[in-house]
């Protein structure tokens, strides 16, 4: 609790004291921008539910819809969360229905992922466990509009997209979403790829987070690359061209 405190304070008074902290910070000041009070936000890989607290903080009146695979996660979720406005699964987002081995990091939950990935240096104990998946395409209800998702999945963002095609095209919505070296390197997906999945058949433009709230020059192809090989940035938001 004193370590979240801390966090926000650091958060309120625009003290980068991290990069995590920086990324935090201008997460909200997006929120800020594009959410309305009936705007309808999705979360996968909720883990605690500080981005959807300042979902539901944001927009009281929209539906917003979680995901979280580690089941003590998941129900702590359904405890904290009692809005009828919200439905969470205890699931695992990706670009088919199935059943996956996951990788449960015990002293470092929020690295827990599809695949094992870098963990910076350190020898984490990692549980097995079995998780159901799913594609985003096949959970939404065929009238549900969505206008903002946030995915934070350990490397596999890449499939979720894959899997949220038809979500993508349909709704247009704002992506707020990991991708960097040390994770999604694990899944054998490169920049080259994902910029052309998202920027080129989805029709989206990505964007530095900073860049995006200042109305700023949107990555290039080759800019997107350099950015994600360099690791000057492994957080991004894209919105729809």
């Amino acid at each position: 609790m004193l370590k979240e405190f801390i966090r926000r304070i650091f958060i309120f008074l625009h003290i980068d004291v991290t990069k995590n902290i920086k990324y935090d910070r201008l997460t909200l000041d997006i929120l800020d921008k594009v959410l309305l009070k009936d705007s309808n936000c999705i979360d996968i890989g909720c883990f605690k539910g500080e981005i959807l607290q300042e979902f539901i903080k944001r927009s009281p009146e929209g539906k917003h819809i979680a995901f979280e695979p580690i089941p003590g996660f998941y129900k702590a979720l359904k405890r904290k969360f009692k809005s009828k406005q919200l439905t969470i699964h205890n699931m695992a987002l990706s670009d088919q229905l199935g059943m996956v081995t996951f990788n449960y990091v015990i002293d470092a939950p929020a690295y827990s992922g599809i695949k094992k990935r870098d963990y910076d240096g350190k020898n984490p104990d990692i549980e097995l466990i079995e998780v159901k998946t799913d594609t985003l395409d096949n959970i939404l209800p065929a009238d549900y509009r969505v206008d903002l998702i946030k995915i934070d999945v350990e490397g596999a963002e890449f499939k979720v997209l894959k899997g949220a095609y038809n979500t993508l095209k349909k709704s247009r919505p704002i992506i707020i979403f990991e991708f960097g070296l040390g994770a999604s390197d694990f899944y054998k997906v490169t920049p080259e790829q994902f910029y052309q999945y998202l920027a080129e058949e989805c029709d989206y433009q990505i964007y530095q987070l900073k860049d995006f709230l200042k109305d700023g020059l949107f990555l290039s192809k080759s800019a997107f690359i350099e950015t994600y090989n360099a690791r000057k940035d492994y957080y991004f938001v894209a919105s729809p061209k």
